[in-house]
């Protein structure tokens, strides 16, 4: 869910206006906690955050379900430092599991077991049991949140505006729960399956202005669909207690080194963004209809062959379509030194496919348990990563500079496609 401690801002806001500066990036990252001998989830969190927070104070907490603990950045002004923040709170939270007899496991959705999860103590969750009522019953999900200095909250609304076509190449991109307690559901992305269920989640409304979002807000609290109408829960949202807007679609990566990417494939979707809104420019106005469409359909097949570009309304190629957001935010991919960082990780994606792929390989090499006992020993260490600033892994031309114009890059990687079912 969410913790209004996540990702505080940086410098004050005079440094850290959307033409000028460099915005600040924080990253909530969810994680299970699993048995090393059966892979399934324990409700632990309460206990394994406290060990940890000896370390991390309020950089860790419980979370929805006790089956789950978050850690949350600082806000970092370079991806390099975010990544090696996520490391370090991954390390921790590790080290606090491993007192408990634990391992940490970075699915969107549990592998084994999470049916009726325990739900963690808090006014907002029992307000969410209450409302939803039986649709909690296995909503067991971990997700990355990626928050960008934004404080403007006009200026923010309006950026969600123009986010909306792309969240669901995100969701193709960060697809990582195909399982859920001992099956396979068939999708790439059950978690956000399971979100698109809830009227208040998902993506957002256009809105014209921030008092537009709210008064939509206010309305949707009003017809019942909603706990609180200043803490909506859509996939884009303008924080209520922090001057930053929170993208929210994405499963979370199986290894830091893809957090810290998608991080700054968002920043610079965000700052991309808010120079065509200083330019008067509010925003597509997708219809909700389709982009909700759209994302069912990245749900299921994840980063596959093709996907519907909401912009163009064609069907294209995944290499299309991840060209395309490349080139829409260039620019400011370069100015904030992330082009290879970003590259890297599209040649990881074409390559070895999202971490749907992953868990898919691996049970077709060991079943479940190889499943789960693949991701809590997924790489974390610098080294993971090692090669993102570098563009050795992303393709160069002359001059050593990254090249986002190869024909057929980014590609499917259809070795992986579509597993068969375990049931």
């Amino acid at each position: 869910m969410d913790d209004e401690r996540a990702a505080a801002p940086g410098p004050p806001p005079s440094r850290r206006q959307p033409g000028g500066g460099t915005p600040t990036v924080g990253v909530e990252e969810e994680l299970f906690l699993v048995r090393p001998d059966t892979g399934a989830v324990v409700g632990a969190g309460p206990l394994v955050a406290a060990r940890a927070a000896l370390e991390l104070g309020d950089l860790v907490a419980g979370e929805f379900t006790d089956l789950q603990i978050e850690v949350r950045t600082p806000p970092c002004t370079h991806t390099d430092e975010l990544h090696t923040q996520l490391v370090r709170l991954r390390a921790a939270v590790a080290a606090g599991a491993a007192e408990e007899g634990l391992r940490i496991c970075p699915s969107g959705t549990p592998v084994i077991g999470g049916t009726r999860p325990p739900v963690g103590d808090h006014p907002r969750y029992r307000a969410g049991v209450e409302l939803y009522r039986s649709l909690m019953d296995d909503f067991a999900l971990c997700a990355l949140h990626v928050h960008v200095f934004l404080p403007d909250r006009d200026v923010a609304a309006q950026v969600g505006n123009h986010l909306r076509p792309w969240l669901p190449l995100l969701i193709e991109m960060t697809a990582n729960s195909p399982y859920y307690d001992g099956r396979d559901t068939g999708y790439a992305s059950w978690r956000s399956v399971l979100r698109l269920r809830i009227p208040s989640l998902g993506p957002p409304p256009y809105a014209e202005s921030f008092e537009d979002y709210r008064r939509i807000a206010a309305a949707m609290a009003e017809a019942g669909a909603m706990s609180f109408a200043d803490l909506p829960f859509w996939d884009i949202r303008p924080h209520p207690r922090l001057p930053t807007l929170e993208v929210r679609c994405m499963d979370v990566p199986p290894d830091p080194a893809d957090s810290a990417a998608v991080a700054a494939v968002v920043r610079a979707l965000v700052v991309t963004s808010a120079r065509l809104v200083e330019r008067g420019d509010p925003g597509p106005r997708s219809i909700s209809e389709l982009l909700r469409g759209v994302y069912w359909y990245s749900t299921r097949d994840g980063w596959s062959g093709r996907g519907l570009d909401v912009l163009s309304g064609k069907m294209l190629s995944a290499s299309e379509r991840a060209n395309r957001l490349l080139h829409h935010i260039q620019e400011a991919l370069d100015e904030l030194g992330d082009t290879a960082r970003v590259i890297a990780f599209f040649d990881r994606l074409a390559t070895r496919g999202s971490g749907a792929h992953r868990q898919r390989a691996a049970y077709r090499a060991g079943g479940l348990q190889h499943v789960v006992h693949d991701l809590i020993t997924s790489p974390s260490g610098p080294e993971a990563c090692r090669t993102d600033r570098k563009g050795e892994q992303g393709g160069e031309q002359k001059g050593g500079q990254p090249n986002l114009h190869s024909p057929g890059r980014f590609g499917p990687a259809s070795r992986h496609d579509r597993a068969p079912r375990t049931t």
